[in-house]
């Protein structure tokens, strides 16, 4: 029996922005410098998983997030829903697929029009995409509030009424409008306080249960990404380095700058605190890849090959790749063995 097509393929996709241009590279015939914001970038989102992106600022998560969803058109590869291609889709497919993915942006201070209601906000997703006829639009915004945990009377207020958790809420509520399968979350709750977003990422939780809903969810923030996610992919210089079922990532990363990312969470316990430093050197620039593994000049576990060949995403045991040239990274038997040697 074959395996069922991914609800979302990312393929081999590459986005590249224009970089600081100068007179001098001009006249000396130098071509423009580019910003290398994803570097082949291939993963798989399956229906009704909850994927997490996640690494450090710079990374391409955004970028990548807003791939998925058509408001950058990559560079090479390609995005397929459904096993279609986004970029060739027709007229109407594309219509429906504006529908089936939406997104929810990270400020909800300013994805939202200051000069509208919130019901006008709600009515224009819903008029747009003809959910509903005119009459029973004003039902299927009370019923939209309602499933945000939002009172009925916010419909008639403007979005600088409420507080910044409200507000995302909001945003939920207009994602929700269109009746979507796939939620693109591009760093839901940082911009809120630390005693709203549990909150917020809980109501997320709720609606993909009740909704049966797709989630990628792209965050910093890892104890957030463990707490929501069913597979976690790490994201590095524009590229997948890892992606892992999120416990076999928490307790087993397989690529060193994982390794390196978890190592830096903070601890709430001052017992559990590492004085190790994670990672050590300067990110590469965007500007400039470097040769080989983009790890390479802040990896502990360095050799020669990192500087000349770049790693392919490769298996690293049931569902589970990474892109290392140390194949035992991270493996059981690799950590028994470093234990030994360390005693």
């Amino acid at each position: 029996m074959s395996a069922p097509i991914p609800l979302i393929s990312v393929d081999g996709v590459y986005k590249r922005f224009a970089g600081p241009d100068s007179l001098l590279r001009r006249i000396s015939g130098k071509p423009p410098l580019a910003v290398h914001a994803l570097n082949d970038v291939s993963l798989e989102v399956h229906r009704g998983e909850t994927l997490g992106i996640v690494g450090e600022s710079g990374c391409g998560k955004s970028t990548l997030a807003r791939c998925l969803v058509r408001l950058y058109e990559p560079d090479g590869g390609a995005i397929r829903f459904e096993g279609k291609d986004i970029a060739a889709l027709k007229p109407s497919e594309r219509r429906a697929f504006n529908r089936r993915v939406q997104m929810i942006f990270q400020d909800p201070y300013s994805s939202l029009n200051p000069r509208m209601t919130v019901s006008q906000i709600l009515t224009e997703a819903l008029g747009v995409h003809r959910m509903r006829p005119r009459k029973e639009i004003p039902h299927r915004i009370d019923e939209l509030l309602d499933l945000v945990r939002l009172p009925r009377d916010a419909a008639h207020r403007y979005p600088h009424e409420f507080s910044g958790g409200q507000r995302q809420r909001i945003g939920i509520a207009r994602a929700l409008a269109v009746e979507p399968e796939v939620i693109v979350a591009d760093e839901l709750v940082s911009a809120l306080d630390v005693s709203v977003q549990a909150q917020v990422v809980n109501l997320l939780l709720q609606l993909q249960q009740e909704l049966h809903l797709t989630v990628i969810f792209v965050a910093h923030d890892l104890r957030l990404v463990r707490h929501i996610s069913h597979r976690v992919a790490v994201m590095y210089l524009g590229q997948v380095v890892e992606i892992s079922p999120s416990e076999a990532l928490f307790s087993t990363p397989r690529h060193p700058y994982s390794k390196a990312l978890l190592d830096a969470a903070p601890e709430l316990d001052p017992a559990r605190r590492s004085r190790t430093v994670a990672a050590r050197g300067e990110l590469p620039s965007p500007l400039h890849l470097p040769p080989g593994c983009p790890f390479a000049s802040r990896c502990p576990r360095v050799f020669e090959r990192c500087h000349v060949e770049r790693p392919a995403l490769t298996a690293r045991g049931p569902n589970r790749r990474a892109a290392c040239h140390l194949p035992d990274f991270g493996a059981p038997s690799a950590i028994q063995s470093d234990e030994v040697m360390k005693s």
